[in-house]
């Protein structure tokens, strides 16, 4: 899937454009707390990728995975809603596991929205399994659903 889409950690430049599809696309509903100064402390984090899929009109998605010791935390992923369905996410979703594999990572976790079936199904196919569900997760607003998924298996 990578070898589709280009995909590059992110610069401070890509900071206001990230934050406002994090807005759009994941923050829809609740308070937005992922403002560009937010996004460029990511970006500037040694233990946090931000990776993106430029295109030549913007951003075609994005991604921000933590990682700890033994498994990396995905903080958010958004793909634009005109560019869904065309593998950007799988292929950022690549690189980020590619990148766990390589830091000897067993584990990646994630939330989505409970309401936000789309969002289910597709880690479900690249083989995260709900693990949880987490009251208030979305601001207080939403559940959440933690998914897992095992590097190493």
């Amino acid at each position: 899937m990578i070898a589709q889409h280009e995909i590059r950690l992110a610069f401070d430049a890509d900071a206001e454009s990230i934050a406002s599809m994090s807005r759009d696309c994941i923050e829809y509903g609740l308070s937005w707390s992922w403002r560009p100064v937010r996004v460029r402390r990511s970006i500037a984090d040694a233990a946090t990728n931000v990776v993106v899929c430029p295109r030549s009109n913007g951003l075609g998605g994005f991604a921000i995975m933590k990682y700890g010791d033994e498994e990396g935390h995905l903080l958010l992923l958004a793909v634009d809603a005109q560019l869904r369905r065309r593998g950007i996410g799988s292929a950022l979703m690549s690189w980020l596991e590619s990148t766990a594999r390589t830091a000897g990572l067993g584990v990646i976790r994630l939330e989505t929205r409970r309401g936000n079936l789309a969002a289910q199904a597709f880690y479900g196919r690249l083989g995260y399994r709900a693990v949880a569900r987490v009251r208030g997760w979305y601001g207080g607003v939403e559940d959440g659903v933690r998914f897992a998924k095992d590097l190493w298996g």
